[in-house]
């Protein structure tokens, strides 16, 4: 068999885990490796320092196992986290962290901003949300609305059984979706019971069919 690199090998490890996962790696002065998930990405690089605050930091500086939620003053989103320190000939080599998206419990309306005030949508009236114009706006039945999250601040709100992230532009609600077309060799379009097209990109038509398991 021939050697695998490093990075071939985090790679294939990768795929052991859940879409919704991003896997580090990080020697004790910056991280070597990364693999972002669709449902979070911190933008981390090979090469970028271990930022004090972070679970890497902690994990590092403690030697032992750190599970914990960080706040998004950090990497700017919140995410919750486990990163586990390995050594080799009893001195510190480094950590390795899993990262998963910090989904807010409890809340179950989208407030978005009216001409007149703020006006509270149930999650299951949404039907989908759109970043247009550098805003977002969130359709609903028979209303829409401007939030001042941004889609991927939205992703961590979002219940995940209900809302997918299809484009760089577009979350849709599942249960809105009538009909699912084939636009091109890996594309989608989505028929939804508004009557409104909603694009599924490349980028995002495996994670997609995978979650909706077809």
């Amino acid at each position: 068999m021939q050697k695998l690199s490093l990075s071939s090998l985090l790679n294939v490890i990768g795929e052991l885990f859940s879409d919704e996962i991003s896997i580090a790696v990080a020697t004790a002065e910056e991280y070597i490796y990364y693999r972002p998930s669709k449902r979070i990405d911190l933008k981390i690089e090979p090469g970028d320092p271990i930022k004090t605050g972070t679970l890497a930091y902690k994990a590092i500086e403690s030697e032992q196992k750190v599970s914990e939620f960080i706040t998004r003053n950090v990497f700017g989103v919140p995410y919750h986290g486990m990163a586990v320190p390995f050594h080799y000939e009893d001195q510190l080599e480094g950590c390795v962290l899993a990262i998963y998206p910090a989904f807010t419990e409890g809340k179950s309306v989208i407030t978005v901003k009216t001409d007149d005030g703020w006006k509270p949508i149930p999650f299951e009236k949404v039907k989908y949300l759109e970043a247009k114009d550098r805003k977002t706006h969130v359709i609903s039945e028979g209303f829409s609305g401007l939030h001042t999250n941004s889609l991927q601040e939205f992703e961590y709100i979002l219940p995940r059984d209900h809302f997918i992230r299809c484009h760089r532009s577009f979350i849709v609600n599942v249960n809105h979706i009538q009909e699912i077309y084939p636009d091109t060799h890996s594309t989608f379009l989505l028929d939804l019971d508004n009557n409104i097209r909603i694009p599924v990109s490349q980028s995002y038509s495996s994670y997609f069919r995978k979650l909706l398991g077809f």
